[in-house]
């Protein structure tokens, strides 16, 4: 049976029980019901020998379009009539399927989110989506699956452009990206701080000119024919005069590689072409990186870049910048030319993330509509006081202290009085009691709104989510952020803190569900 993407990446792109769940929804009479959904992750990406304090939120505009574009069609309700039970019924009836033909889209929502770009913390509602019972659960798996993986490489590729600082960072990853995911990763990567991709068809799709050099394949190929690589190198230079980076690793990198990619150099110089410089992907990278920037320093060519790939991330290069940091003098070379030439390809370790393959975001109720605006709150309890959900409709305030540098994210309830009015901010933790902290309100410069108005009634109110303004919101909030919340190695604990009036509501519910009252 041929695969048939319109299905699979179609409104259908959902688990199974979201749509059984939709059923009985519609056979008990709550289906139409309104609820409040919220999302948010659990915890920050651990890759083992180090940890991420932030995430930076992605994925939200690729939601949206999806949302926009999807419905029931009737081949999707084909699909569904013709599915049956373990003892042979129809799991669907005609009745709820045609429901779905009338109303299964989603235009009936209403959504405030975090814009991306916004670095983000754990139990902070990212996107809090108010719908019709049955509509709210069907867009619980593609929301997650939308939102979850771009977040999560987004966080990665903004560790690793700390790392790189100013340099050319380019994502790599596509040949060992999960499927089609290579897509989402190549723009949640962007978002995160890439400044490139060699993804062409998504760069182009995206607005952004993709990048890329050549294979050890095509020296290999002119070796084979008997025109050595320095007859390779001089055919690259000859169809991309004006974008000749080559991969000078094939057979010996000082050598052979760096000396024939000096003389074909030379030759572009000479017919007036400027060469972009040279990449090492294999080998001790900080020390072939120091002895080919002073090769390339005495040959004339001070502002050749030096590209540097092969399983690198943030850890990577900063080991490879601390080497030539400590050793490059005592080769006559000025550590920080080396390190101011230098570019990274980053594949398989930020298409993956590595170390942190998944999010652990969730789309959980929290209130349920007892009359219109009204609403009543949900409450589910774990054993671990960590999981035990912040319930019922609520705005998310971040706050900056006097410097402007931001030391937590606040949870009140919706219709509590605006935080600017207080006289001291209390901080509750979120489920020990003993731990809050009072806050003089003259301690706290600014109370920002996170979440921001996205659909009303099906209708986008929230602008194009754009990789550029994302990546200015990354950055201007990495500029306000902690140095200890930001840092690579054992970051400091971000504060993500609920109102007193919140916190008295969520330990009221808790006492009413385990006393056996709800």
């Amino acid at each position: 049976m041929q695969f048939d993407r319109s299905v699979a990446e179609g409104i259908l792109f959902t688990d199974q029980y979201q749509l059984t769940m939709a059923q009985l929804y519609f056979r008990t009479g709550l289906h139409k019901k309104r609820v409040h959904f919220d999302y948010f992750f659990r915890k920050y990406p651990d890759y083992g020998m180090h940890q991420a304090g932030y995430c930076v939120a992605a994925g939200l505009e690729w939601l949206l379009n999806w949302m926009e574009q999807v419905e029931f069609r009737e081949k999707d309700l084909e699909y569904m009539r013709a599915q049956t039970g373990t003892a042979g019924e129809r799991i669907f009836g005609d009745d709820f399927l045609d429901w779905l033909k009338q109303n299964g889209r989603f235009d009936t929502i209403t959504m405030k989110a975090v814009p991306e770009g916004r670095l983000v913390h754990p139990n902070v509602p990212i996107a809090v989506v108010q719908a019709p019972l049955a509509i709210a659960q069907l867009l619980e798996t593609p929301l997650l699956n939308h939102l979850n993986y771009q977040t999560l490489i987004a966080t990665k590729a903004s560790r690793v452009a700390q790392r790189a600082g100013d340099s050319l960072l380019i994502e790599f990853g596509m040949r060992r990206a999960p499927g089609k995911a290579a897509n989402a990763g190549a723009r949640a990567a962007l978002i995160g701080g890439a400044n490139f991709s060699s993804n062409a068809g998504a760069s182009h799709a995206l607005g952004y000119s993709p990048k890329g050099t050549h294979a050890h394949s095509m020296v290999q190929v002119f070796m084979a024919l008997g025109e050595g690589e320095l007859g390779a190198f001089r055919a690259y230079a000859d169809v991309y005069p004006d974008d000749c980076l080559l991969l000078v690793d094939t057979i010996d990198t000082l050598e052979s590689g760096v000396p024939n990619a000096i003389k074909v150099f030379e030759e572009l110089k000479k017919k007036g072409h400027r060469p972009l410089g040279i990449r090492l992907d294999s080998g001790d990278l900080a020390y072939l990186s120091i002895k080919a920037s002073k090769m390339l320093d005495e040959a004339g060519f001070p502002d050749a870049t030096i590209f540097l790939s092969n399983e690198l991330d943030e850890m990577v290069i900063w080991q490879i910048t601390s080497q030539i940091e400590k050793s490059a003098s005592r080769y006559g070379v000025d550590p920080e030319s080396v390190i101011k030439r230098l570019a990274y390809g980053v594949g398989t370790k930020l298409i993956t993330s590595e170390g942190a393959s998944a999010l652990s975001g969730v789309y959980k109720l929290v209130a349920v509509e007892e009359s219109p605006n009204k609403w009543i709150p949900a409450l589910k309890v774990s054993e671990s006081a960590a999981k035990t959900l912040n319930p019922g409709n609520k705005a998310v305030w971040r706050l900056y202290d006097n410097e402007g540098i931001a030391m937590a994210d606040l949870l009140t309830i919706r219709d509590e009085e605006d935080p600017h009015e207080w006289d001291e901010v209390i901080l509750r933790h979120p489920s020990e009691p003993s731990k809050y902290r009072k806050v003089p309100r003259k301690h706290v410069s600014e109370f920002e709104p996170l979440l921001v108005d996205t659909l009303k009634d099906g209708k986008r109110v929230l602008e194009e989510q754009t990789i550029e303004k994302a990546r200015a919101r990354r950055k201007r909030d990495l500029e306000r952020a902690d140095g200890g919340v930001t840092r690579l190695i054992n970051p400091h604990v971000y504060h993500v803190s609920l109102s007193q009036r919140l916190w008295e509501l969520k330990q009221d519910l808790i006492e009413q569900f385990t006393s056996g009252e709800r």
